[in-house]
């Protein structure tokens, strides 16, 4: 590959290089077989708060997905219908996109490629389950693995953005 105009490559993980199931939490709202409005489950999930504390590592994944069931408990009728329902939104695997890996691998061979991500703490073995753990140079969560740029020294360079979340991940960069 030849020189690139760009120091490294900043790439998102949601969205750029996996893939959710657009249908995944509808599908189980209305699956559950309790009557549940779809949106029930993606509505206790992404609630403001408790998805800003569980994606800046404010709280650990198992934490935000204990208190998303707590949320639910009133419409799934009990505590252990709640927690199977967020255990079945737990299984749910979106897919990794192939051409965006091929890209990213032969751009890999000339700078280093970093991926983004405001995921809770529970990214990196979700990286190791899909088989992506080894893929990047260095991954910055928003859940508190800032210090990986700075370790893979990517501060200061000439970055290439691919994705979704330049304007939230910028202030972490200019950190350090």
């Amino acid at each position: 590959m030849e020189t690139l105009p760009f120091d490294a490559v900043l790439c998102d993980f949601d969205g750029v290089v996996h893939v959710w199931d657009p249908d995944g939490m509808n599908a189980l709202d209305r699956a559950w077989g309790l009557g549940l409005v779809e949106g029930t489950l993606a509505g206790a999930a992404f609630e403001d708060e408790l998805l800003r504390a569980a994606v800046t590592g404010r709280i650990s994944d198992e934490e935000w997905r204990s208190r998303i069931a707590d949320d639910l408990k009133p419409v799934c009728g009990s505590a252990e219908r709640a927690r199977e329902l967020v255990s079945a939104w737990s299984a749910l695997t979106g897919r990794v996109d192939p051409d965006v890996m091929a890209l990213l691998t032969e751009v890999r061979r000339t700078v280093p490629v970093v991926l983004l991500s405001n995921a809770p703490t529970r990214l990196e073995s979700y990286l190791a389950e899909i088989g992506l753990s080894e893929s990047f140079d260095a991954v910055v969560n928003t859940a508190g693995h800032v210090v990986a740029a700075r370790e893979a020294g990517l501060t200061g360079l000439h970055c290439q953005h691919v994705g979704q979340l330049r304007d939230a991940v910028a202030p972490l960069l200019r950190r350090g």
